[in-house]
């Protein structure tokens, strides 16, 4: 979700117009302050981001809607004083991810930080000085205050989602401040950097799958290893000015809701509209490719459930007809046996007859067989048989 950044010293929540007002006026400020408004051009240019600034301050911003890296939208802008000297800024928001399991590879990283690993909010602004070319001078505190209005802002985001029955990942939100310093030609600069860390951990199971099919086995499921994916994304702002005019510049800007304040979007109501409007689109888009996932998902176990029941059709169907087909050789096999045994007793006792000069006649009225010596010719209803009364072919 967006960031909403305290830039330094947010002593609560002040309602702000584009009107000129007293409040957050120093010496040399130019006297009042103003609210500038980051549109965001996806939502017809609707007011998205309003940034308290002094009356006298230049500004510039912009919405940009997120990378492969975190698809939240952020506001990035700059304000400065009237001498162009001092310097008040948001950077654009920078991400890595990191985790272990299968679904790290599918994480898109492209536009990410190199990191591997986990790092705390502070850690993270000696990396940015270090890029900017500063000295990190040292630590500085971030009041309760300004944590409590970090932490509220993210859980009022979660009560949306829980309301919504919107399954969301862990997330987890840190500040941290330092003072740095360095030189403009011969004038020596300082500056202060607040960082907004904000890290979320997703976990899924092993993925589902099917084993082999062996007949007479069932199926079983098997489970592949899960995943645990973090992703981070750090929001920097950087005010700077000459070191003597350094004090005017925390004066202003730490006055009650210069900046982005924590809060400054939570109204008696709930969240402001162009926060409801995002988060209503981007959750009815996830909504929408949940149903789209589920409905394909839903269309595959279907057809992969008629492939299953035909393969197990096709194998029911081939091993009825292997049964059938060795039933068959059976039968054949038996009969061809039959025939032999039958041949070889015919012929034996054929042999006997033949041994004893003798033959087997049947008669044809009667039906009934005996025997004859072998020098008599069979005549009149007599005819010669097999010995064991079968006809001779």
């Amino acid at each position: 979700m967006l960031v909403a950044l305290v830039l330094l010293g947010c002593k609560g929540v002040q309602p702000t117009s584009a009107a000129v007002g007293g409040d957050g006026a120093t010496a040399g400020s130019g006297g009042g302050t103003r609210v500038e408004y980051i549109k965001d051009p996806t939502l017809n240019n609707m007011n998205a981001i309003p940034v308290k600034i002094p009356a006298a301050w230049r500004f510039q911003g912009a919405l940009l809607q997120g990378g492969s890296c975190g698809s939240q939208p952020y506001a990035v802008w700059r304000a400065t004083s009237a001498d162009g000297r001092s310097v008040a800024e948001m950077m654009p928001t920078m991400g890595w991810v990191w985790g272990a399991g299968p679904m790290v590879g599918f994480t898109p990283k492209n536009g990410c930080l190199p990191f591997k690993g986990p790092m705390s909010a502070r850690q993270f602004l000696k990396y940015v000085a270090s890029i900017l070319q500063v000295n990190y001078v040292a630590d500085e505190p971030v009041t309760a205050e300004e944590n409590a209005g970090a932490q509220k802002y993210w859980q009022s985001l979660d009560a949306i989602e829980d309301a919504r029955n919107v399954k969301h990942p862990k997330e987890t939100v840190e500040l941290a401040r330092a003072s740095v310093s360095s030189s403009s030609g011969t004038t020596p600069m300082k500056g202060s950097l607040l960082a907004e860390l904000e890290c979320t951990e997703s976990v899924t199971p092993g993925m589902q799958g099917l084993s082999n099919y062996s007949p007479g086995h069932p199926v079983h499921a098997v489970t592949g290893p899960g995943s645990t994916v973090d992703q981070c994304a750090v929001t920097v702002a950087y005010l700077r000015a000459p070191e003597n005019q350094y004090a005017d510049l925390m004066r202003q800007w730490g006055a009650p809701g210069m900046g982005m304040p924590h809060g400054l979007y939570t109204w008696a109501n709930g969240l402001d509209p162009w926060t409801l409007a995002w988060s209503n689109r981007s959750i009815a888009g996830v909504q929408a490719w949940s149903d789209a996932n589920n409905q394909a998902a839903a269309a595959s176990r279907q057809a992969q459930q008629q492939q299953f029941n035909h393969s197990m059709a096709m194998q029911q169907q081939m091993h009825e007809e292997f049964l059938d087909t060795m039933q068959r050789g059976t039968d054949r096999s038996m009969l061809q046996s039959q025939i032999s045994t039958n041949a070889r007793t015919t012929a034996a006792s054929d042999w006997v007859d033949y041994a004893l000069d003798r033959q087997t006649v049947m008669d044809t009225n009667t039906g009934q067989t005996g025997k004859i010596s072998n020098q008599v010719t069979p005549g009149g209803s007599l005819q010669k048989v097999h010995a064991d009364g079968t006809p001779i072919q």
